[in-house]
């Protein structure tokens, strides 16, 4: 599927812009070739056969905002802690990454919430409506689709934000720590969207839709 229904689009990333390994606009330290604590990062993150997705690779020059962002990503996403299904949070990240024109975003966690929700049709479904700009139209509770109204606006206009757009979540069945998980969500895609869209990051040779399948460990950032 394109993105092309999206009002925002993709800008498509030009293999001269790229940085010396290929998947990004700057250089990045391969995996054979980090040591100390990059290395030990690495290994925390890899996926099969060594696989380290580009958006963590990208940040290989400083380590420290790679883990930074790895733990952010593991407690936001993919904690014990949360009660909203990880199925639908990875929907709003997909909603939202649509929102900014990330398709990198988009092609990972479309991936990922594909293989959560085991349901191929609704799946596609969702993107569709997603892609056509018009969440309302997905197979989603109704509660759902005011969770994506808020993290539209929160993304699109997010200064005119007002206590009425958590009320209406309230109104629709979601208690504030679920709210909360879902403001959280939306803020890091917002962050993750412009890492990779600001630093030209590309798929190329990414393994999608793994992500950190240990949920009761926040410590464990294997991906699976």
């Amino acid at each position: 599927m394109s993105l092309g229904a999206i009002r925002v689009h993709v800008r498509p990333v030009q293999m001269g812009q790229r940085g010396q390994s290929g998947m990004s606009w700057i250089r990045t330290v391969p995996f054979e070739e980090a040591t100390g604590k990059l290395r030990k990062l690495y290994d925390r993150v890899t996926g099969p056969g060594g696989n380290v997705d580009n958006i963590m690779m990208v940040h290989s020059l400083r380590p420290h905002s790679m883990e930074g962002h790895m733990a952010l990503y593991k407690n936001v996403l993919h904690h014990t802690g949360n009660a909203i299904p990880k199925w639908f949070l990875e929907v709003l990240g997909v909603w939202v990454s649509a929102l900014n024109g990330c398709a990198y975003c988009v092609e990972h966690h479309f991936a990922g919430l594909t293989r959560l929700l085991g349901d191929r049709a609704r799946s596609d479904a969702i993107r569709a409506a997603i892609e056509a700009g018009a969440p309302e139209q997905a197979p989603l509770e109704a509660r759902e689709r005011a969770a994506m109204a808020y993290v539209r606006k929160l993304t699109e206009t997010p200064a005119d934000m007002v206590e009425a757009d958590v009320t209406a979540l309230r109104a629709a069945g979601w208690e504030d720590g679920e709210i909360l998980e879902i403001n959280q969500v939306c803020a890091y895609f917002a962050y993750a969207n412009r890492t990779v869209l600001g630093l030209g990051c590309s798929t190329a040779g990414d393994v999608l839709g793994l992500s950190p399948g240990n949920s009761e460990d926040p410590d464990d950032w294997g991906h699976r």
